[in-house]
């Protein structure tokens, strides 16, 4: 079976190991392989001989997203429930993960962005390398950072789980690991011995998991133009901020508007190349993505991850109908098929996004037959909480 193909089952001791194996699509995960993942990962749970899941991917990638493109096609095509079926299992997969009973170590020695966001930043342990790239790029597509993110992009320092969300900025490993994305930091030289050590555990007690990836983790140092390094020459007020707090600032903001008047304003002061590629990245994405998506943040914060995912695939569900915006098959067109990178959304301006249209993407979808909320398998642990203080 290509689902088998697609993702490689090893097993060593009490651990299994599944390799996303689609390295020429950068592993985006198709239906086929999210439902040999949530097949694999309930019966490792039900197994007792196995103490321990580690995820991969084979190439320059662990996995760069979803498989978009036939989404897209039955959305054309009039068959939206087809896509509101893709992520209805990608969703019950990130739940799945969420609240697993077993340490899962995902490597990330490569692209992680979108779906590879949700199949490893839930797991309880998450390896960054030196070849870490990271982003949740989907209000450039006219989507939403979905798969869970409105709970762990909500956990982040202070506001940085808006600034990645709405911007699609890139983080490196260190990155990661500096705002609690990533869990450890190993060099990718290392990782062959670390999987050997890993194997030998012979436990799902996540401190012994914890020691063996202690002794191989390393204290990365930040690039001299990373945010965390990064000082913000306010000359009109004659003092240095870190731009950490520039985003702290700017993005908490209660609105879209007032976000980028706020980033507006501190370029007129200075004129910060971050600034403006952050201003610039914003006013690329779709308008109506930005006001879900802050909104979606934003209740992220006060919802459990089983709240969001439920939340999020209502709101996915009416971005597939499309009768609210077709933004999503317009964002598609334009970067990944077309790719002449030049959208036209619909609204346009955030102005023209009203408060109504964005409620509707948080209702339920009426007038659909058999349609309901996704609803996830029983859970006999659920550790959620413990998820929440790793973030």
């Amino acid at each position: 079976m290509a689902s088998q193909s697609q993702v490689l089952v090893e097993e060593k001791s009490s651990v299994g190991i599944l390799t996303l194996n689609r390295p020429k699509q950068l592993n985006a995960l198709c239906f086929n392989m999210i439902s040999r993942l949530l097949q694999l990962f309930l019966a490792y749970e039900e197994d007792p001989s196995v103490k321990l899941v580690i995820l991969k991917g084979q190439g320059r990638a662990f996995c760069a997203g979803g498989d978009v493109p036939p989404v897209v096609n039955n959305m054309v095509q009039g068959k939206w429930r087809l896509g509101a079926d893709f992520f209805r299992d990608q969703y019950t997969l990130n739940y799945v993960m969420a609240t697993y009973s077993k340490p899962q170590v995902s490597i990330l020695n490569g692209i992680v962005m979108g779906a590879g966001a949700g199949a490893s930043i839930h797991g309880r342990f998450r390896i960054a390398t030196e070849n870490t790239v990271f982003a949740m790029p989907e209000t450039a597509l006219g989507l939403f950072p979905d798969v869970g993110a409105s709970y762990f992009l909500s956990r982040l320092p202070g506001f940085f789980g808006e600034y990645v969300g709405l911007t699609g900025a890139r983080l490196d490993g260190a990155e990661m690991l500096a705002c609690g994305l990533a869990t450890h930091f190993v060099p990718s030289s290392r990782l062959t011995a670390l999987e050997a050590d890993l194997c030998k555990v012979g436990t799902s007690d996540p401190s012994f998991v914890s020691t063996i990836l202690d002794a191989y983790t390393q204290h990365p140092h930040l690039k001299q133009n990373s945010l965390y390094h990064r000082q913000y020459i306010a000359c009109f007020i004659n003092i240095n901020l870190q731009l950490l707090d520039v985003i702290d600032r700017c993005f908490s903001k209660r609105t879209m508007e007032e976000i980028i008047s706020a980033l507006e304003r501190d370029a007129t002061q200075e004129l910060d190349d971050w600034i403006l590629t952050t201003i610039r990245a914003l006013k690329k994405s779709s308008p109506s993505s930005l006001k879900i998506s802050l909104r979606s943040i934003r209740e992220g914060r006060l919802q459990g991850v089983g709240h969001c995912l439920i939340r999020e695939y209502r709101m996915v569900c009416h971005v597939m109908k499309g009768d609210i915006s077709k933004d999503f098959v317009e964002g598609c067109r334009a970067i990944l098929i077309d790719k002449d990178r030049n959208p036209k959304w619909e609204p346009r301006r955030l102005e023209d996004v009203k408060d109504s249209m964005v409620d509707q993407y948080f209702e339920r979808v009426e007038g659909e037959e058999g349609w309901e909320d996704i609803k996830f398998p029983p859970r006999n642990n659920l550790p959620a909480s413990s998820i929440a203080a790793n973030l």
